[in-house]
């Protein structure tokens, strides 16, 4: 079975996605991954390729159609990505849906700690950009990222490390499975 790990920026869901992975021996992708293979691929700096996909809609359009071809392939993986369960969704491509969440503060604080940048400027760069991301996928697909109505488990990371996050994914997947 298809996982996807959604969430916000420093929520914890890529360093999650790779223990899954593991724990379940399937293959992880990230989306961030085959963002940067596009960036690559149009001889441009990620930070060059984001501000181009600000502008064209056709790059996050592109992404997309990459994830989900890649997930019409794959029988089981672990597919981590702000998107990835709202477009496995639209596309009727069954999945275990998870949104890991934390307190922006937690958020900042993680990010700054692996930039080694400061927090609050972290903060304020992490609500720029979820109020850019809310507006240009409500606009391009409709889908309001504050909605978490199709997920299958939401769960905070404030509090538990990335194993117990595991541990809990793949209890309540099973569980739901079961019954």
């Amino acid at each position: 079975m298809i996982i996807t790990i959604s969430g916000p920026p420093g929520s914890g869901k890529t360093t999650v996605g790779k223990l899954l992975a593991e724990k379940l021996a399937i293959p992880f992708l990230s989306t961030g991954m085959v963002f940067r293979d596009m960036a690559k691929e149009k001889g441009v700096s990620l930070a060059k390729f984001g501000e181009m996909a600000l502008k064209d809609y056709e790059i996050d359009k592109d992404l997309d159609k990459r994830i989900i071809a890649i997930a019409q392939e794959k029988k089981d993986m672990v597919l981590e990505g702000r998107l990835a369960a709202h477009m496995l969704h639209l596309n009727g491509i069954k999945s275990f849906k998870v949104w890991i969440d934390a307190h922006i503060h937690i958020r900042a604080g993680r990010i700054s700690g692996r930039e080694g940048t400061v927090s609050e400027e972290v903060r304020q760069e992490i609500l720029e950009r979820e109020e850019c991301e809310q507006k240009r996928y409500m606009k391009i697909y409709g889908i309001d990222l504050g909605s978490l109505s199709v997920y299958d488990m939401v769960i905070n990371s404030d509090d538990l490390t990335p194993e117990q996050i595991v541990h809990e994914i793949v209890k309540d997947r099973e569980s739901k499975q079961d019954g």
